[in-house]
């Protein structure tokens, strides 16, 4: 059957996240919170439980700023499970979205044990922010089910969805995954799987700019930042986002993109690496372009 014609997925009722990790915990709430039966899957139940805590922390915060009622949150917490193995985390699903950290490796061999487990009509979805859709496609049997669902830190909040389309993602997909995005409260848009997508190509750029003017000394990441927000409206700097995302995770999408690209303006500053090299990994390690404790900036 060709993609063109492939048949949209039926409606989702059971879906499956796989990664308990900040990215894979907020979408899990995303759908949980849209009525979605929603497992969430790790390979440790510290991980688990450590993702469920997320989620339980980011509902309560939405209650107590008015933005969801008590009955949402407890809705919400009672759409999700937890699962230790992936077969059993996945079978009966209508959709599967991999959250995985960006190893080429790891996702395809996720991938290969997803697609021997789920219906021939499920919806296999990554939430890459860089490697290549069309190449995660090639570990599951059906690539046309195949599609980049790439959320935004937090996915609860922010409303982008990222749809990518690799190079047998079929027409019906794209456009069953527009209209889960709307139900999720997403504005979607579309883009062709070209390294770096959209976004993480945009984004990318300013950031390792901003992090070339901290190693030049042409200002602190503060002022940097606030210059952003204040005169280009940005609602965060790039530096802050920097140590939000994790500059690990940063610089690896930057060796990928500038070996992708053959461009010297993804060439890693610095400054990065070095943060790097010395664990400075930004909000998880308590110390990036800022330092920061139990989640929030100290300056």
């Amino acid at each position: 059957m060709s993609a063109s014609t492939t048949p949209a997925a039926p409606q989702v009722v059971a879906a499956a996240v796989i990664g308990a990790g900040t990215m894979g915990a907020g979408i899990a709430q995303v759908l949980a919170q849209s009525g979605i039966r929603t497992v969430l899957f790790d390979v440790s139940q510290e991980a688990v439980d450590a993702g469920l805590e997320r989620i339980e922390k980011m509902l309560q915060k939405g209650v107590e700023r008015g933005k969801l009622n008590a009955d949402v949150r407890q809705q919400a917490l009672e759409c999700i499970s937890m699962q230790l193995d992936l077969a059993a985390a996945v079978d009966g699903c209508q959709l599967v979205i991999e959250a995985a950290p960006e190893k080429l490796e790891l996702k395809q061999s996720l991938f290969a044990q997803i697609g021997a487990v789920v219906d021939d009509n499920c919806i296999i979805a990554s939430n890459t922010s860089s490697l290549s859709v069309s190449t995660l496609a090639e570990s599951c049997p059906h690539p046309e089910r195949f599609i980049g669902l790439h959320f935004f830190n937090p996915p609860p909040i922010m409303k982008l969805l990222e749809i990518v389309r690799g190079a047998q993602t079929s027409d019906a997909i794209v456009e069953q995954c527009r209209i889960l995005a709307s139900d999720w409260g997403k504005e979607p848009i579309v883009v062709r799987d070209a390294p770096g997508f959209a976004s993480s190509r945009l984004g990318l750029a300013i950031g390792l700019e901003a992090m070339r003017m901290v190693d030049e000394g042409v200002a602190s990441p503060t002022d940097i930042d606030k210059a952003m927000k204040l005169g280009y409206g940005f609602p965060m700097g790039p530096l802050e986002l920097t140590d939000m995302i994790g500059l690990d995770v940063r610089l690896d999408i930057a060796r990928h993109l500038a070996e992708e690209l053959n461009a010297d303006r993804f060439a890693t500053p610095r400054g990065l690496r070095e943060r790097v090299e010395n664990g400075n990994l930004g909000r998880k390690s308590g110390k990036g372009y800022y330092r920061w404790k139990d989640g929030k900036r100290l300056d």
